[in-house]
Order: structure tokens, then C-alpha cells, then sequence
């Protein structure tokens, strides 16, 4: 019997910068692995590129002017802005709040609380339970200042309701903030709205036009190019980052197609058919900051066809428990390892999968990836997994 079950490997590859070949990269570096390491490739292998190297490869970026100008094309040259339920990130937001800020002359910045959509703070919530306010109030930037404007993060150290008033006013514009969690409030201050949220985003939009606003999602800005400029038409400045003070790289647009070339070029060299996704932030909570990772708009904006679909497992524990409760030792391996091998295709709704986790396999194996690979300086932005789709009937 196999010793070992998943193995997830994270891979070293050179510098990617633009214009690289990502594809030959990405195979090379695999290839060399495997020889260098002593390990075979197997089908249903699953290899997997962070995307900040997809977009770097093909040149997906964008500077804060053209973004600056996309707005104004938008919105006809607005004296005033209103932007609602943007979150709280030096890295994913502020050069898309300077761009913004740089296109008109006033700004409305309407923040969620106690935390934007991700679960990054901006106040304490317990002097909020403990204060005349609640989720459903309407509190105004003095009143923030007043109760709970000596709030600063636990691991950045700063307030970021100062950091954005600070950027805004950088670019000659007036800022003005307000706290409430019902996004048509924003209407009260300008009828120009961009809805910077990520996973409510078409709710909102649609709250905000029914309501009269002219509004924008964040995932209609540079949705198509200014002046040459790198665009992704499906999301926009969704699932953007930071590249220097006054350029982004977005979310990339190629690579369904950098997936589906790995995958065939590997099926050449190594006779297996191996699958291959493109992974963002994972989607898990952190339990201590509070924050949701999931800062993209996807976890995966492309995968090959064998990576469609959620797991179909049943719970080990609860077999074990129930139905062969009184088993022990290699009879009850093999009782167990029979019914793996029995159960049905679609398991959805047994009571044999409850405890098992329902999410998509990209979801799943994106949030195994951004773990693996890190944000910092592993220079690992491809990882190998095998094993993932065994179970313990596979031999």
C-alpha cells in the first residue's frame, strides 16, 4: 500500500518578467524538477501558475492616468465622485483610489464597518457593541473620529481611513467620508457612484441604479484599453495590484489559453495528461486578523476540463463510526476501502459525505496553491500536486 497521499510540491522558476514565454517556463521548470528531484509525472497531476506572473508575462498593466482617464470618459469629466464599499488595502486599492481621486475634484468615500467585504477593520468592535451605533447606523467621519478614530490595524499599524484621506488630498481633490453599510446612502453626497466591491458587485450596482445613481462597477474600469493600455474586459481593476507608485498589473486575460498549451506540451513530453490551472488568492479566513484572503474576483479565471466540478467523497470518520463501528485494524481498511470503491458518482445530499467540504476543486486546490506558493519571496509561482484526486481505494 502507498505510503503517501497528496504531495504538493512548490517550484522554482526564473524571474518572470514581460514578455517572458511563460509556457516554456513553466514546463522547463517542471521537467528539470522532476529529473533534479526524482519524481515521475502521473496522470491527473495538477500543475498550477500564480496569476501575478500570468499578467506580468503578457504585459496586462495599466497606469494611474489611464485609469484616470477611463473615469473621466465614463462619467463625462465629473466635478464629484462617490465611491462605495471599496476595501481597505494599500496594495489593491490605493493606486485605483489615486486614479480616481486624480479624474475629479471632490470625492465621497463611503466605507463599510466594521470591516470592508474581506474582512479588513476599521474600527473596534467592541467599543462599536458598546456604543450608541450599530451596523444598521449611519456615522459620519467626525463621529468616526470621535469614538473610534484611534483605531489602527493589528499587523499594518496604520488607520486606513487616514492613509486614503492622506492619498486623496495628494491629488489636489477634497475628500470627504462617511460610514454606512446600505450602499444608497452614497446618493445623498453625488449621483456619480463607482461600487467598488468584489463579490456583491452586480447586487449593488443594481441597488445603486434603481435608486437613480450613474453608476460604474470597478469591473467596468479598464475594461478596454486607453491608448494601448493593458485592459481585462471581464473584471477590470478587479483583482489589480500594485506595480510601482503610478502603474498596476491587472487580472490576466490569456490564460485559458497558457493552460491549455501547458497541458498539451506536457502530454508531449511526459505521455500524461496532466491538468493546469491559473490560481489567485486562495479563499480561506484568517482566524486571528479576520481577514477573507479572496481579495480577486475568482480564485481560478482559468483551468483545464479536468478541474470542473466539486469533490464526490464520503467521510471517512463517519463510516468508520456508524457503520463499521465495530471493525478494527486491516478489516476495517478494507470494509472501508470497498465502500470508496461502491459509492455512487454524485454523492450530493448523502448523509455519507456530511463533514466532507463542498467547494469547487479550483476553490479547493487554488487555496492549497496560494498557501504553497506564499506573497512574499519563496519565488515558487508554480506548484505541483499529485495525489490530490486519490483516495484511500487507490493503490
Amino acid at each position: 500500500m502507498r505510503d503517501l497521499g497528496t504531495v504538493v510540491r512548490g517550484i522554482r522558476t526564473p524571474i518572470i518578467k514581460e514578455s517572458d514565454d511563460l509556457a516554456t517556463i513553466v514546463v522547463n521548470s517542471l521537467i528539470n524538477a522532476s529529473k533534479n528531484n526524482n519524481f515521475e509525472f502521473r496522470d491527473k497531476d495538477v500543475v498550477a501558475i500564480t496569476e501575478a506572473v500570468v499578467g506580468i508575462s503578457e504585459g496586462n498593466y495599466v497606469t494611474v492616468d489611464e485609469v484616470a482617464e477611463d473615469i473621466k470618459n465614463k462619467f463625462n469629466n465629473p466635478e464629484e465622485l462617490g465611491i462605495v464599499f471599496p476595501i481597505l488595502s494599500r496594495n489593491r486599492f490605493s493606486l485605483i483610489l489615486k486614479a480616481i481621486a486624480r479624474s475629479t475634484k471632490k470625492l465621497f468615500v463611503q466605507l463599510s464597518f466594521p470591516s470592508d467585504e474581506v474582512g479588513n477593520g476599521i474600527l473596534d468592535e467592541e467599543k462599536l457593541f458598546n456604543s450608541e451605533y450599530n451596523t444598521a447606523s449611519v456615522i459620519t467621519e467626525a463621529e468616526y473620529r470621535n469614538s473610534f478614530g484611534d483605531w489602527i490595524h493589528p499587523f499594518t499599524g496604520i488607520n486606513m481611513l487616514d492613509f486614503y484621506k492622506q492619498l486623496i488630498e495628494a491629488e489636489n481633490c477634497e475628500a470627504a467620508f462617511v460610514f454606512a453599510n446600505n450602499p444608497t446612502e452614497i446618493l445623498k453626497y453625488t449621483n456619480n457612484v463607482i461600487n467598488c466591491d468584489i463579490h456583491t458587485r452586480y447586487r449593488t450596482k443594481e441597488i445603486l441604479k434603481k435608486a437613480g445613481g450613474n453608476v460604474y462597477g470597478l469591473y467596468e474600469i479598464m475594461n478596454e484599453p486607453i491608448n494601448g493600455s493593458g485592459y481585462n474586459e471581464k473584471y477590470g481593476m478587479l483583482g489589480s495590484n500594485k506595480s510601482t507608485e503610478e502603474r498596476l498589473k491587472l487580472f490576466p486575460r490569456t490564460g485559458q489559453q497558457l493552460v491549455e498549451e501547458i497541458q498539451q506540451r506536457l502530454k508531449e513530453q511526459t505521455g500524461k495528461t496532466i491538468e493546469v490551472m491559473v490560481y489567485g488568492d486562495g479563499a480561506f479566513k484568517d482566524p486571528v486578523g479576520k481577514i477573507w484572503e479572496l481579495a480577486d474576483p475568482v480564485v481560478s479565471p482559468a483551468y483545464t476540463n479536468g478541474l470542473e466540478g466539486t469533490p464526490n467523497e464520503i467521510k471517512l470518520k463517519y463510516v468508520s463510526d456508524n457503520k463499521y463501528a465495530d471493525l478494527r485494524g486491516e478489516e476495517l481498511k478494507e470494509a472501508i476501502k470497498e465502500e470508496i470503491r461502491a459509492k455512487d458518482k454524485d454523492l450530493k445530499g448523502k448523509m455519507i459525505t456530511q463533514g466532507t467540504t463542498p467547494r469547487r476543486l479550483t476553490d479547493l486546490i487554488g487555496s492549497l496553491c496560494d498557501l504553497t506558493s506564499g506573497s512574499g519571496d519563496k519565488g515558487t509561482p508554480v506548484v505541483f500536486i499529485q495525489g490530490y484526486f486519490d483516495n484511500l481505494a487507490d493503490e
